[in-house]
């Protein structure tokens, strides 16, 4: 049964003492006062869903508090925690003023917010999810994405051998006792099938960041071996809105084919055309409907080069 999310305050203040009115207020301030941290969790906004926000605050107003801390040695200087959609949003209105909760924060404090507000998001993609858990769990740990991301492996591995080398470690009960805070899925689970994301080609990883293309169709297509054909499969993917099954068809068949073999480029383009259809004429490709079609457009393509020529 999975585990209920908690809160943002309950995740990031478990260790401490409740935050004291003194080190929370809450007003209105000049939105001007507010700027965004260098780094961010987020980096990808679906604009329809901005828009609507946008649309929103206009009417409405911002209904729920930004979360802001004081800037060091910055008076009258405040730094966003979290709520930077509806930061942008009072920003393309036109607002002037935001409501705000003001708290006195360390530096790690509010990095863990940001991660974990950004975890928590309804519409969180699995490329967002596993960088903001990495570096929850760098945070945590005080070590780098990568080391955390080796310790997950030599985990699995443990598990797998049942052995306790590393799985009893100091370092992994506290990446354990952060995905049970989170309630985002196991530790197990995050490796198996949330890794492997920082392992796909540049290209699908945009288009899982904006929303494109669901992770599992991405895993399939980042199967294809050859870049160009993967590229090209993505981009019909999309477009057609293919479903996983014909994906995972399209990679088997792309993967498993024989290429042609192809004439040296300087030879005569006659020559070339000659030799490729008697190919053709051995091949199983008029049993197959989608090849036929494919063949059919590009006959087409032939027949209007030649009635231009």
């Amino acid at each position: 049964m999975p585990t209920k999310r908690r809160n943002l305050k309950d995740f990031v203040f478990e260790s401490s003492e409740t935050v004291s009115e003194s080190q929370q207020s809450v007003s209105i301030m000049a939105l001007s006062a507010i700027c965004l941290p260098s780094k961010q969790p987020r980096r990808y906004f679906d604009p329809v869903k901005m828009e609507q926000l946008i649309q929103s605050v206009k009417e409405y107003g911002i209904l729920e508090n930004l979360l802001i801390r004081p800037m060091p040695n910055q008076d009258g200087r405040y730094e966003l925690v979290a709520g930077e959609r509806r930061y942008r949003a009072a920003q393309a209105s036109g607002l002037l003023e935001v409501p705000v909760t003001i708290r006195e924060l360390t530096d790690s404090e509010a990095v863990s917010i940001a991660l974990v507000e950004n975890l928590q998001r309804e519409d969180l993609n699995p490329v967002e999810e596993t960088e903001a858990v990495l570096q929850l769990l760098a945070l945590r740990l005080q070590c780098t994405q990568s080391e955390v991301v080796s310790l997950l492996y030599r985990m699995q591995n443990d598990l797998s051998r049942l052995t306790d080398n590393v799985i009893s470690q100091p370092a992994a009960e506290s990446i354990k006792t952060v995905f049970t805070e989170l309630g985002l899925m196991g530790w197990e689970s995050f490796v198996s099938n949330r890794l492997p994301v920082l392992k796909l080609p540049e290209d699908i990883l945009d288009a899982l960041r904006s929303g494109k293309i669901e992770y599992t169709k991405s895993r399939a297509i980042a199967r294809v071996k050859n870049e160009q054909l993967r590229k090209t499969l993505l981009a019909e993917a999309i477009a057609s809105g293919l479903s996983l099954n014909h994906i995972k068809e399209l990679v088997s068949n792309l993967n498993s084919a024989k290429p042609i073999q192809k004439e040296s480029e300087s030879a005569p383009v006659k020559q070339r055309i000659t030799s490729i259809l008697s190919q053709v004429q051995k091949t199983k490709v008029w049993s197959n409907p989608k090849k036929q079609k494919q063949l059919e457009k590009l006959l087409s393509q032939i027949e209007n080069l030649l009635e231009s020529d």
